[in-house]
């Protein structure tokens, strides 16, 4: 595909992350076509210059490069397999990017499948919550080959700083797993900590000021913490998304014989957290259960 002129872009899925990431590629100048199941949630984004698609098939015969931000595995497999899906209708020498965190063997599957076809694909999950997202900073994982990866890196470079090819296909989102599996462990220190400044009497706010910046520093300190302290849930990142990730990751390491028990008590912990009522809200909101026990 040549690209030395943009590419026409096809967008599917507006969710948290899905909308800043359109509206940094609308205003670096790229004709950006869009899809989501709900379509109200694209209204914003029509205004400001993105135009709409009645469906994956519509979408995907139209673009150059297809990007998926979806939710669930489940989710990626519907937009991109069966007969109206992004792999029966997108043109040759298109190419496909999934940017959602799913499964490392699905992103093969997608791969092998797009290159009988004559499609390049890539798994390309991002990390950097909504902040990241609407700053255009995203951390962006890649699996796929290096001359699709090429081609693609303007594209990419609007939506995230750190863009880095980590293999072949499969090997973004085990990345991914890497990061999701380093939060894990990490969420539960940060609401610790908090939770116990509080409880020592302690301003925690002021606190975060001395261990934001030393050794126990980390994004998940310097961004959620402040949130947790000032009790603000709504979701950078969702609990239910969180939950579906560390699931994947523990499969993935289990298949690997690897012991995880960070990742299993977090786990644990965060669908305690579901149960409560708090799937839809931020990972941050985990502060509530050491808060009330």
């Amino acid at each position: 595909m040549e690209m030395s002129t943009k590419p026409v872009l096809g967008f599917i899925g507006i969710g948290v992350m899905g909308e800043s990431m359109v509206r940094n590629l609308i205003n670096a100048g790229y004709r950006t076509l869009i899809y989501t199941r709900t379509k109200h949630k694209a209204e914003a984004l029509v205004n400001e210059g993105a135009e709409w698609q009645e469906s994956v098939k519509d979408l995907s015969s139209k673009a150059d490069v297809i990007l998926t931000m979806v939710g669930y595995p489940k989710d990626v497999e519907e937009v991109y397999i069966g007969e109206n899906g992004i792999l029966e209708n997108a043109r040759p020498h298109s190419i496909l990017i999934d940017m959602t965190t799913s499964s490392p063997a699905l992103a093969e599957e997608i791969y092998q499948h797009a290159l009988s076809k004559q499609i390049y694909a890539l798994d390309a999950p991002v990390s950097g919550g909504d902040v990241g997202a609407r700053e255009g900073k995203l951390s962006i994982m890649v699996g796929g080959e290096l001359e699709t990866f090429e081609q693609v890196k303007p594209v990419l470079g609007v939506m995230g700083q750190n863009i880095v090819l980590q293999g072949p296909a499969g090997a973004g989102q085990h990345t991914k797993m890497c990061n999701q599996i380093a939060i894990a462990s990490n969420m539960i220190g940060v609401c610790e900590a908090i939770v116990y400044a509080e409880k020592a009497g302690l301003n925690p706010t002021t606190v975060l000021e001395s261990i934001g910046s030393g050794a126990a520093g980390s994004w998940s300190l310097s961004n959620l913490a402040p949130r947790m302290i000032s009790n603000r849930l709504e979701p950078g990142f969702y609990v239910k998304h969180f939950i579906k990730d560390m699931t994947i990751a523990l499969e993935s390491a289990k298949k690997m014989g690897m012991l995880t028990p960070g990742l299993e008590l977090s786990k644990q912990l965060y669908e305690d957290l579901a149960k409560r009522g708090e799937e839809d809200s931020g990972t941050q909101a985990l502060v509530k259960l050491f808060r009330e026990n």
